[in-house]
């Protein structure tokens, strides 16, 4: 089981001036070249791949590669996106993960632009709900969730493919 700890410094005193009007302003979205908001739903398969030669995760060290994500639930099926990120356990009652994932796109209308997640994941849940907290290109200002379902898991190996569906507002 591997343990993370995290230690945030805070300064005691944090001076900030509002008075300034070069420090913000309001904005029109269309300002920014932002039209009408959609929403998206975007369906594909994360490889967790921690055993053998060709290993998308490594549990404290640098992968080999980067996680792909498939069209389909076969590792053969066509690479639609890859995952870049961590995850440590965050619980002690149940396995947990806190995911820190950017989910990089490579194909169609989507390729080059991402999607931030950010929060828990229970991993023997049926269904698990995360937040997607941003994005780029794209995708830039997304907000939403995604739904992530185990499609096999290799207790042996720790070898996992998850489906995700993801519904995403963005402009």
């Amino acid at each position: 089981m591997v343990f993370l700890s995290i230690f945030i410094w805070f300064p005691s005193s944090v001076n900030v001036s509002f008075a300034s009007s070069s420090f913000s302003r309001s904005l029109l979205p269309e300002e920014l070249g932002l039209k009408k908001q959609k929403l998206s739903h975007l369906h594909f398969y994360f490889h967790d791949i921690v055993s053998g030669r060709n290993s998308t995760a490594v549990r404290v060290a640098k992968a080999k590669m980067t996680d792909p994500l498939n069209e389909g639930p076969e590792l053969s099926s066509k690479i639609v996106d890859l995952a870049r990120g961590l995850y440590a356990s965050s619980s002690l009652s149940e396995i947990g993960l806190l995911m820190v994932k950017n989910y990089f796109f490579t194909e169609g209308k989507y390729n080059g632009s991402t999607l931030s997640v950010l929060g828990g994941n229970a991993v023997f849940s049926g269904v698990r709900e995360m937040p997607i907290v941003g994005g780029r290109r794209l995708f830039r200002f997304a907000r939403g969730y995604a739904r992530a379902r185990t499609h096999s898991l290799d207790l042996q190996t720790g070898d996992a493919v998850v489906e995700y569906n993801v519904y995403v507002f963005h402009y």
